[in-house]
């Protein structure tokens, strides 16, 4: 029968004779590898169960302190152990090597090991432990024991790598000599093959003793297995590993991208990415102040100074201190005139020449304020007296904790609103200074944006940067702010009414008019701010505006732009990489 030719000494064969490295394995007619392949992710220690049955008329101590002398493992002996205890073991731990020493036999084509002085088991007794260490990644099980062929083909079944047993009965001596010389091959870097040729032949020494000694080892091969050495028992396949980590790697990336673009899509990284945007915002140097604005600021003193003249205010700025300031201003040919104070009333009737002023004149400028539809605000008229045209909104974007990120250009208020103006306060002044001034041509593009001169203006679409869960209330763009102090020269109310000033600070220049006085709440955190005394006014705020705008077209100063969703995804996704691949770089050191 096929396992009568098993149990031959095939290793005789005068082909096998003729080769000299040929070693014999047996296989199975049907193979298939159910095992997993140890990685470098697991213990760099080879892990050893080792049963040690009765002993009775044997010396296995001898064997236990020769697996005890092997480098890098890890082993548990059993020491005449019940069926519970190796049952046990198999379940709960993983093992590279099963083996056993003591008396065993075969009967009716089925072997059995003794593993105390009264119990005795069948590979069918242990067959779901045995199964389930194969599966946990068992890879060679060694029967240093008596006529052991019944338990090689009991093996079959559970589909084993790798045996050696003993094809007849063996005596405790080449036993004992045969595990010196696996051993001692095996760790020394031989093959599973190399390793039991070598100690079968070193046998042959035995064989005035022990006649046919050498035919006894052989080797129970899963044709679906590959063989194992000691380093791979060891360490595992390592390109295997290393190919596994980093697909391990790759997949962990995605996932991480994923949840990473998914938790900021609902806004919960909006806060830290802000904060984080603002400290690089205050990482950059200051840049001069702009010399193409003046600030004009009225001050507490200004709204003493006014009282004290009998200037009847309605406000901050009274009609006739309004007149002397255009009176004492526009003499000196500035470029345009912006007033960013209220005015939702009409001149008085004693400043007819006012009133004609702000109607007639071409450069000056005066704001409004939109509609807020979450209050229910319809918002602040415009001075009756300016036409649309030379009006602007005033309203600002402020994100959590009054902090001012953002310039918004351009909105469509509700139809309620009291302010009709579409642009910005601070886009209208830019625009007439580079139309007026420097010639710039202005239109609008296919794609609806504000083409000026080079410089495209785009409006977002939310999401949009670290914004995620934000209203789109218009066209805004990032705020690049020039400097964290005064944007331009300023001068005072009274300085101005007096004639304390270089009229040169006002010939081509936009001259802005805003409040600065601290009983006049209009201030604004912006990124620069650590402490709450560092605010920055409205009216600066203004000239901020202005000059991102003046400096992109006329300086090439870049605007603050963002990512489309699709770059800031591959953008993380390059991280997420770029940190794996790190990872299991490091992890094969």
């Amino acid at each position: 029968s096929c396992r009568t030719l098993q149990q031959l000494p095939w290793h005789q064969w005068d082909l096998v004779k003729r080769y000299g490295q040929i070693e014999i394995a047996i296989s199975p007619p049907e193979s298939e590898c159910q095992g997993k392949i140890k990685t470098s992710t697991d213990s760099n220690k080879v892990r050893i169960l080792a049963i040690l049955g009765h002993s009775g008329g044997i010396n296995i101590q001898k064997d236990q302190k020769m697996l005890e002398q092997l480098p890098g493992v890890d082993i548990r002996f059993l020491v005449e152990p019940q069926r519970q205890e190796i049952n046990d073991q198999l379940w709960e731990q993983a093992w590279d090597i099963l083996f056993f020493a003591g008396h065993s036999e075969t009967e009716a084509q089925t072997g059995r090991i003794y593993i105390n002085r009264t119990e005795s088991l069948s590979v069918g007794d242990l067959k779901h432990g045995l199964e389930i260490a194969v599966k946990k990644g068992l890879q060679l099980a060694i029967f240093n024991s008596c006529d052991g062929m019944g338990l090689a083909w009991e093996l079959e079944e559970l589909h084993i790598p790798q045996a050696i047993v003993m094809r007849e009965p063996v005596a405790d001596r080449v036993a004992q000599e045969f595990l010196k010389y696996f051993l001692q091959a095996f760790v020394g870097e031989k093959s599973l093959y190399q390793a039991v040729g070598n100690a079968r032949k070193r046998l042959q020494g035995l064989e005035n003793q022990f006649p046919c000694a050498s035919w006894l080892p052989a080797i129970y091969q899963n044709a679906a297995a590959v063989p194992q050495t000691w380093y791979s028992l060891r360490y595992g396949n390592q390109q295997a590993s290393r190919l596994r980590i980093l697909r391990t790697a790759l997949v962990a990336s995605v996932v991480v991208t994923a949840l990473v673009l998914g938790v900021r899509h609902f806004g919960l990284l909006q806060s830290l990415e802000l904060q984080a945007y603002d400290q690089l915002m205050r990482l950059r140097p200051d840049e001069q102040p702009d010399d193409r604005l003046l600030v004009v600021t009225i001050t507490e003193e200004d709204l003493n100074y006014q009282d004290k003249m009998g200037m009847k205010r309605q406000g901050s700025l009274s009609d006739a201190a309004l007149a002397q300031l255009l009176k004492k201003l526009e003499p000196h040919q500035p470029s345009a005139i912006g007033l960013d104070i209220y005015r939702d009333f009409q001149v008085s009737d004693g400043h007819k020449d006012l009133a004609t002023k702000l109607r007639q004149s071409d450069r000056f400028f005066a704001v409004c304020q939109g509609s807020n539809p979450t209050n229910g605000h319809i918002g602040v008229a415009p001075p009756p007296e300016v036409p649309k045209d030379r009006l602007g909104f005033s309203d600002v974007v402020v994100d959590p904790h009054n902090i001012l990120r953002r310039h918004w250009w351009y909105a469509t208020f509700n139809s309620d609103s009291l302010c009709p103006a579409e642009l910005s306060f601070s886009l209208q002044l830019a625009l007439y200074y580079l139309i007026q001034e420097k010639g710039i041509k202005v239109r609008e593009t296919p794609e609806g944006y504000l083409q000026v001169g080079n410089i495209s203006l785009k409006p977002w679409h939310f999401p949009a940067g670290g914004y995620q869960q934000e209203e789109d209330l218009g066209y805004q763009m990032l705020l690049n702010y020039r400097t964290r102090g005064n944007i331009a020269r300023s001068i005072t109310l009274t300085e101005v009414l007096k004639g304390k000033f270089d009229p040169n600070w006002v010939k081509d220049r936009i001259v802005l008019i805003g409040v600065t006085a601290k009983s006049q709440k209009d201030d604004f955190f912006t990124p620069f701010s650590r402490d709450p005394d560092q605010t920055m006014r409205g009216i600066f705020v203004q000239g901020q505006m202005i000059s991102q705008i003046l400096s992109a077209v006329l300086d090439g100063r870049p605007l603050l732009s963002v990512w489309q969703w699709w770059e800031e995804a591959f953008w993380v996704l390059g991280w997420a990489i770029g940190g794996g691949l790190l990872a299991w770089h490091y992890r094969q050191l």
